[in-house]
């Protein structure tokens, strides 16, 4: 195979490498959010509490979302390392460079995504 694109797959590397220290500092920085709401009658009152339990609910699905974006940026960034970017997990062929200068952790060429 050859490259897909004139620009080496390297040139996404800088990119996919910040967004995932970024997620990784979100999530440290919002894991008090995450933590169980304490039952504390003197202090929290009923609706208090189901609203600190809501925004918990909200946080977890948030850091939900964020595992499967950095899931995808470490699965990108493998693929660069191995020699693997760029190419349709699917048929095999090369990946748009508009498509992968979008979501370079896409996997499919837009054919088979579909």
């Amino acid at each position: 195979m050859t490259d897909p694109s004139p620009t080496p797959a390297a040139r996404y590397l800088p990119r996919l490498r910040d967004e995932r220290a970024a997620l990784r500092s979100a999530s440290a920085d919002t894991a008090r959010d995450r933590a169980p709401v304490e039952l504390d009658q003197q202090s929290v009152g009923r609706l208090s509490r189901m609203d600190a339990i809501q925004q918990q609910a909200m946080a977890a699905a948030q850091e939900a979302r964020r595992h499967g974006r950095l899931r995808a940026l470490d699965a990108a960034i493998h693929r660069i390392e191995t020699g693997d970017f760029g190419w349709c997990d699917a048929c095999g062929e090369a990946i748009g460079a508009g498509r992968l200068d979008l979501d370079p952790t896409v996997m499919r060429c837009r054919d088979c995504a579909g």
